[in-house]
């Protein structure tokens, strides 16, 4: 037994005009708040008389708003007595028959929560007196972190054990509110005029815990990222700050992985911006594989220009040589000879650049006759002028 749904979405004014008094989130709570207290809230344009909030004891008859991005957690004596997890008006009515524990909703909520529900959901029947409290399902920010000492990891990249200090900000999502509540927030958060269970409180000792478990994580999910730096090449913390959404889900699987905190407390890690300052041995072995980088990268660059350099010169020479050959005082076939001479220059000039110390080979007497047919049958040269170098070169 439970509450019964009026409405769903958001409180109209025509409701309002019914509904002179009802319980509602309190206002200006903080973002980064994960657990609050609901208050009863006076009606607007004066229609009500309640307009301070009060403690967060509902009975029978109260009226309740969810908003979006919420969910509503009624306990008893430290039990989990109700959960609705979907936007709307509810009535609470412990003695209905038809009213209901649980309202999870048509998203993802209801898949995730479920199961949790059967395992915590309490077993008598509530009492007429019930504390109602938020929890907060929307993206929690700004949860400041930084490592008060120096961490470590194997970094793949860098090929030794780094070091540094690291700071920045992460967001956290709570995806299951009865894991959250039943497994983490302490009770002094579960009374009436119970504080709110705020991240961002200083004095919150169970959120501090979160701070210092997601720290002592950094140096596993690190050490794992690095290895995909490597394949791209690239030093570890530039990988990172260029791949900052993949960075959040290495650390989202660290945390559970080490502190089970989606199976055991229903929150995930949603995003990460980090910044790492490395140690004085760190940086000086990045500095130097950023520097041989450079030298092996601006050798590359001048081996790729001075071969298409090579090529170019190739071009012009055998062009000129076809130049040569249409203007040869001695005949074209003196001239076309040339040619071929310029050809096989540049073919032991490109030799030279892809092949240290190559032998240079000469062309055979069969090479030379064998470009003059090619000559002759191209119609550059005359049979004369073929069958005078073939008895040159074969000596008859």
């Amino acid at each position: 037994m439970g509450f019964i749904k009026a409405f769903s979405g958001a409180l109209g004014g025509t409701l309002a005009d019914q509904w002179k008094d009802f319980y509602g989130p309190q206002s200006g709570v903080s973002a980064t708040a994960a657990l609050y207290p609901a208050v009863s809230h006076g009606t607007n344009a004066g229609r009500g008389s309640n307009t301070k909030g009060s403690e967060n004891i509902i009975t029978n008859g109260s009226k309740i708003i969810v908003p979006e991005g919420s969910a509503l957690i009624t306990v008893q004596d430290g039990q989990i007595t109700g959960l609705i997890a979907e936007p709307g008006g509810f009535e609470f009515k412990s003695d209905d028959p038809n009213s209901q524990s649980m309202f999870s909703g048509d998203g993802i909520v209801s898949s995730t929560i479920k199961q949790s529900w059967e395992r915590f959901k309490f077993g008598g029947q509530p009492s007429t007196e019930q504390l109602a409290f938020y929890v907060n399902l929307k993206e929690i920010p700004g949860n400041k972190f930084g490592t008060r000492e120096t961490i470590y990891w194997n970094d793949s990249y860098l090929e030794m054990k780094a070091a540094g200090m690291a700071r920045g900000t992460y967001s956290l999502k709570i995806e299951d509110p009865l894991l959250f509540v039943k497994n983490f927030v302490p009770q002094q958060y579960l009374q009436p005029d119970a504080p709110v269970f705020d991240f961002a409180d200083m004095d919150n000792a169970a959120g501090n815990q979160l701070f210092d478990e997601f720290v002592t994580c950094l140096g596993g999910a690190i050490s794992r990222f690095s290895q995909q730096a490597k394949t791209e090449n690239m030093d570890t913390m530039d990988y990172i700050q260029g791949n900052q959404d993949k960075f959040a889900l290495s650390m989202s699987d660290e945390v559970n992985n080490t502190y089970q905190w989606q199976e055991n407390r229903g929150l995930k890690v949603v995003s990460v911006s980090i910044s790492i300052t490395y140690d004085e041995k760190t940086q000086e072995v990045l500095d130097e594989i950023r520097s041989d980088d450079r030298e092996l990268r601006k050798a590359k660059r001048m081996g790729e220009a001075y071969q298409n350099n090579m090529a170019g010169m190739m071009a012009s020479a055998s062009g000129q040589a076809m130049q040569n050959a249409a203007s040869n005082e001695n005949g074209a076939m003196m001239g076309f000879m040339g040619m071929n001479m310029a050809s096989q220059t540049g073919t032991n000039m490109m030799g030279a650049v892809t092949s240290n110390n190559a032998p240079q080979s000469t062309p055979s007497p069969q090479d030379k006759l064998l470009e003059m047919k090619k000559l002759l049958d191209a119609g550059a040269i005359t049979q004369e002028d073929y069958d005078k170098v073939k008895k040159e070169v074969l000596g008859i």
